[in-house]
């Protein structure tokens, strides 16, 4: 479903990642540090041999992940991201790359992470990417994704929010889920970062109340309901 706060066409992330928009000083995904959801799925050892991290963003995932001992590639649309992320995680293979099609990385890849990449594509590129994915992996890898849920406010700039059928339905047609549940996604905004950053990037008159009832962490960084999904590529 598309999130009727915000559109697909107003995340231009090549611009965003140059700060030419108006999404605030620090875009809401920076945490500088690896998301911790990535860090309890590394403690858990749900990351092994060749790591695909895609929409890999500035890096510290990457770089993370690559500081376990992991071989890691990240991969992103946005050449600014990728000429930053190669500054922060020096030890990374770092390639500007469509996700929907990975061309050049035919079955290479063991594990994949999807750090919030999914909700930002429509509905046909879902699918491409979900097939793209297939291709770019061996029989067997494991797919991380996490994706902004329908339980996430409309005031919040996101351009799609996804069901639970959705990611049965496009992850499931090669993919076997082994957990689907819901979970929290860690912003680099306070709360009072948040509803300006929101009221910059949609109209200064933006209703953003229902933010307010978002939970933060012990740091007072905002959390966003997603899903966490993990599935396992079909031999096939």
């Amino acid at each position: 479903m598309t999130n009727p706060g915000t559109s697909a066409e107003d995340l231009d992330f090549e611009q965003a990642y140059r700060g030419a928009t108006p999404i605030g000083r620090k875009m809401p995904w920076d945490l500088g540090a690896p998301q911790p959801l990535v860090v309890a799925l590394a403690d858990a050892g749900g990351f092994t041999g060749e790591v695909l991290d895609i929409g890999c963003g500035l890096g510290d995932n990457s770089g993370f992940l690559a500081s376990r001992g992991l071989s890691v590639t990240g991969l992103d649309g946005a050449p600014s991201a990728v000429e930053q992320a190669r500054t922060r995680a020096p030890g990374v293979t770092f390639a500007v790359a469509d996700a929907t099609k990975l061309e050049g990385y035919e079955g290479r890849f063991d594990t994949v992470l999807d750090s919030a990449l999914y909700h930002c594509l429509n509905e046909d590129a879902r699918r491409e990417y979900l097939a793209a994915l297939t291709r770019a992996t061996r029989p067997g890898a494991r797919l991380h994704l996490f994706c902004f849920s329908q339980e996430v406010p409309n005031a919040f700039p996101a351009p799609y929010l996804i069901s639970e059928a959705n990611l049965r339905e496009t992850v499931g047609k090669d993919w076997t889920i082994e957990r689907l549940e819901p979970a929290v996604y860690t912003t680099a905004f306070d709360a009072q970062e948040l509803q300006a950053s929101v009221q910059a990037f949609l109209d200064p008159s933006a209703d953003t109340s229902a933010l307010a009832a978002l939970d933060t962490d012990a740091n007072g960084r905002v959390l966003v309901p997603v899903w966490q999904l993990t599935a396992v590529r079909s031999a096939g």
